[in-house]
């Protein structure tokens, strides 16, 4: 089921095309790569479904009704530019964008706690935004985008500027929260992170939409599918890939006759990077999907 539908939406600045007659859904429990270039119209996207941007045409349904400012209220938004009050203390300025979304002091400062033990950071309740890394100004970030557990999360770049481990800590976040039942768009040009966290993608191009489904169904789409078979015989490890057609049983059985060991039989697929830059560069790609 779509939580939010995006019909027609069109969004011209003057004589510029933002978004040219973009349909798309997200799907509820799902995480969605919002992808596309710098430029392409992703962020205008996110801007109309958090209403701070007014469509020039099209609308946007939240659980199929015309959204509404209460709606929103339901959204987290993590912004690529992020903001924070630094002169604020860090406790007082979640506190404060929490109840911005509705939730009451005391509820929110229960939450807040939780996470902010969850993200190692419960020391800093009493120190000023200004004191905080970068790293621990993007946890913050982050917990008071999700705190007020919003049936929308929009996290645009999450993982820039984290160090490995944190980024890791902030993915395994995203999954449990998608686990629980989040909405989740992610928009980002880590191919390795839609990969390893997206159910969907959804990539806007020149203002258009040029793909979106789910991520293994359009891996499998660009493929060229072949099979890779990886073995190991008496000179070491190998590996051989073979056409689907002529990958069956008995070329199995051929390899066992041979006496070695085979350790992994596996379709290839490209990689959503791969694919990316195929659509984006390749206008012949571009006009296939379109059809």
């Amino acid at each position: 089921m779509a939580l939010i539908e995006c019909k027609e939406v069109c969004k011209s600045f003057g004589p510029k095309v933002a978004l040219d007659h973009v349909n798309l859904d997200f799907q509820e429990g799902r995480i969605t790569g919002l992808l596309g270039p710098n430029g392409a119209g992703k962020t205008t996207l996110i801007r109309i479904i958090n209403r701070i941007t007014i469509p020039s045409g099209g609308e946007i349904l939240f659980r199929g009704k015309p959204i509404t400012q209460a709606d929103v209220a339901r959204i987290g938004y993590m912004p690529e530019e992020r903001g924070l009050y630094r002169k604020m203390k860090v406790g007082e300025q979640a506190l404060y964008l929490a109840q911005l979304k509705g939730m009451s002091r005391s509820d929110a400062t229960k939450a807040l706690k939780e996470w902010f033990v969850r993200f190692g950071i419960q020391d800093w309740w009493g120190k000023k935004v200004e004191e905080l890394s970068k790293g621990m100004a993007q946890k913050l970030q982050f917990i008071t985008t999700v705190v007020h557990r919003p049936a929308l999360m929009i996290l645009d770049e999450p993982f820039s500027g984290f160090d490995p481990v944190n980024a890791d800590l902030v993915r395994r976040e995203i999954i449990r929260l998608r686990d629980e039942g989040a909405t989740i768009i992610l928009s980002t040009h880590d191919m390795g992170s839609v990969e390893e966290l997206c159910n969907d993608i959804a990539l806007i191009n020149k203002s258009r939409l040029v793909i979106s489904g789910d991520v293994q169904d359009i891996r499998r789409r660009y493929g060229n599918d072949n099979i890779e078979i990886e073995f190991t015989d008496e000179e070491g490890r190998h590996s051989e890939v073979l056409p689907r057609e002529t990958a069956g049983n008995s070329t199995l059985k051929a390899f066992l006759d041979k006496g070695v060991t085979v350790n992994s039989y596996r379709e290839l697929m490209p990689r959503m990077n791969d694919i990316f830059i195929s659509l984006v560069t390749n206008p012949g790609e571009e006009a296939r999907e379109q059809k």
